[in-house]
């Protein structure tokens, strides 16, 4: 035991050694990018990350995306040098030029590896191979061919959610004050718990007490609060093997958020191998049994069985990847997508001229009947409104990626230093981190024009200015960073798109939203969520809801 230690110790020595020698070799290599304009840091320890990360840093991230250009240098911690990055050729090569160059940081593919893959032993999409591999199967699930046997589960699911409300506002002549973002949060997680793992996760029409959506829905702020010890796991992931790292992880006591993550973690790791179960067993019975399943085996998951089943040994998933997959597809469309209809639903409550106008488009067409999916896509009201708010609030504003080699940055067009030295692409050295500043790209004047800042739905309405479609943005979506762009752009945007066209579709041809009393404040995060004022730190949006009345005839 005693030798154990000392190895041990000895390896967290030398980890600790070898990355002050490369903190060294950084900061010497940097210097050229001090010189690129940027904010001042507010603290020599953390540079400007608490400024650009905390809950309030609304203001501080519009300021970088909007007063620098599309390069602008952040200090991280003890100065090192961050790049915050919008240009569009820049984006490009990040994502896919030299996408095998530019990688998830070192503490996000520890955190996945350690965390989300419930084991620490799989190896999930964050090398290129797998990554490949298991993108080779999804994409087919993903395709608006399987959206469209998609969208009668979705209409069935959102008519859940109308009685839900309905049950809550019918009884009153005046609207009702209804937290929407826990009924977006419920929806998305039942839309993805039937569309994508075929298992109810939240009834909706009842209070939900399913625990592995519970443990889902926990596992986000589980994770933030934790955030100190996700350093750890960059250290230990390779040098402590993972029944040492599960047996520390198991002395925390009680009442501890190491310990609360723990379970959270346990839970989704015990659910979602038992719907694996169920399905294999289903699989091992017929077609017959399989349809009996929730969504009649035309779930992701069990068209990803399916075809994993018959793939090509080099391209199969392992069961722990297939098993890992479940939780990381939900965790991944869950906030993202709610809060999204959230941030919608509050821009409608804020104009409701638009909203007047896009109820009008909705009941003309009878697009809460059950359109089909062509039909509801060429809405042009309704989808102006998703791509102009995707556009001005991307759910997620930023990612970080870590150059593994030396290398250089193209920029579209040139930026000046500090000393009045012109730079057409930037040098960058191994380990040096970029920020992809999904919200300075949407965002952009010189793309979008002189109101780019401002929510107009109506631009959608007309062609595109050649500046934006000119500047080859690598977004999968919309000439849109929102979804990313190149080989790990979101996969599900589609399925995002048609969940958010749904929602709309059944709940503004039903109700009418009004602003609340106290005012909804949108918070900086992960996935960025509102909050009642200020003060409060509880996610939720309340807004007024009432029973639309169709004028008399």
């Amino acid at each position: 035991m005693l030798s154990s230690l000392s190895f041990l110790f000895l390896g967290l020595c030398g980890w600790a050694f070898w990355q002050l020698l490369s903190f060294v070799r950084v900061r010497i290599a940097t210097a050229h990018l001090r010189r690129i304009p940027g904010p001042p840091p507010a603290s020599f320890w953390t540079g400007n990350l608490k400024q650009f990360f905390s809950r309030d840093a609304a203001g501080f991230q519009e300021h970088v995306a909007h007063d620098f250009g599309p390069i602008v240098k952040l200090d991280g911690f003890l100065g090192t040098p961050i790049l915050y990055v919008a240009d569009p050729k820049a984006l490009h090569t990040v994502l896919i030029k030299e996408e095998h160059i530019f990688l998830e940081t070192p503490e996000f593919i520890a955190c996945v590896h350690v965390l989300l893959t419930m084991r620490g032993d799989a190896r999930l999409h964050l090398e290129s191979a797998q990554h490949g591999r298991q993108r080779k199967l999804l994409n087919p699930v993903f395709s608006v061919s399987h959206m469209r046997h998609m969208l009668p589960l979705f209409y069935n699911v959102v008519y859940k959610l109308r009685a839900a409300i309905e049950s809550r506002v019918s009884d009153s002549e005046d609207p009702r004050e209804i937290d929407m973002l826990g009924w977006m949060g419920r929806t998305a997680l039942e839309l993805i718990g039937q569309g994508g793992l075929g298992h109810s996760l939240d009834p909706l029409v009842k209070d939900s007490t399913d625990a592995y959506g519970m443990a889902l829905k926990l596992l986000a702020p589980g994770l933030f609060a934790v955030r100190l010890y996700r350093q750890v796991t960059v250290i230990t992931q390779n040098i402590v093997p993972a029944w040492l790292r599960r047996a520390v992880v198991d002395a925390f006591p009680r009442g501890t958020t190491v310990h609360a993550v723990k379970e959270i973690v346990d839970t989704m790791d015990f659910h979602a191998r038992a719907i694996y179960d169920s399905k294999k067993l289903a699989f091992q019975k017929g077609d017959a049994e399989v349809v009996k399943q929730v969504a009649e085996g035309k779930d992701i998951m069990s068209i990803l069985m399916r075809a994993n089943s018959v793939a090509d040994a080099a391209d199969r998933l392992s069961e722990e990847e297939v098993i890992a997959q479940m939780s990381i597809l939900i965790f991944a469309a869950m906030d993202t997508t709610s809060n999204s209809l959230s941030r919608i639903l509050h821009l409608l409550a804020q104009n409701p001229a638009v909203q007047k106008k896009l109820r009008q488009e909705l009941l003309s067409a009878g697009a809460a009947d059950g359109m089909p999916y062509d039909d509801l896509n060429r809405l042009p009201l309704l989808d102006s409104v998703c791509r102009e708010t995707l556009r001005v609030y991307p759910p997620v504003t930023t990612l970080y990626r870590a150059a593994t080699q030396d290398t250089v940055l193209p920029l579209s067009e040139p930026i000046f230093a500090t000393d009045g030295t012109r730079m057409d692409e930037i040098p960058l050295v191994k380990g040096s981190q970029v920020i992809l500043g999904f919200l300075g790209c949407n965002t952009s004047k010189a793309l979008w024009g002189e109101d780019a800042y401002e929510w107009k739905p109506e631009r959608w309405l007309s062609s595109l200015p050649s500046n934006v479609t000119d500047a080859r943005i690598p977004g999968v979506y919309s000439n849109l960073m929102t979804f990313l762009g190149g080989k790990r752009a979101c996969i599900g945007f589609k399925f995002s798109e048609m969940e958010m066209k749904v929602v709309l579709s059944v709940l503004l041809t039903t109700f009418t939203f009004e602003l609340p009393e106290k005012p909804v404040v949108w918070n900086v995060a992960g996935v960025w969520y509102p909050t009642v004022d200020k003060a409060s730190s509880k996610p939720e949006m309340p807004l007024k809801v009432g029973l639309y009345k169709r004028p008399q005839a």
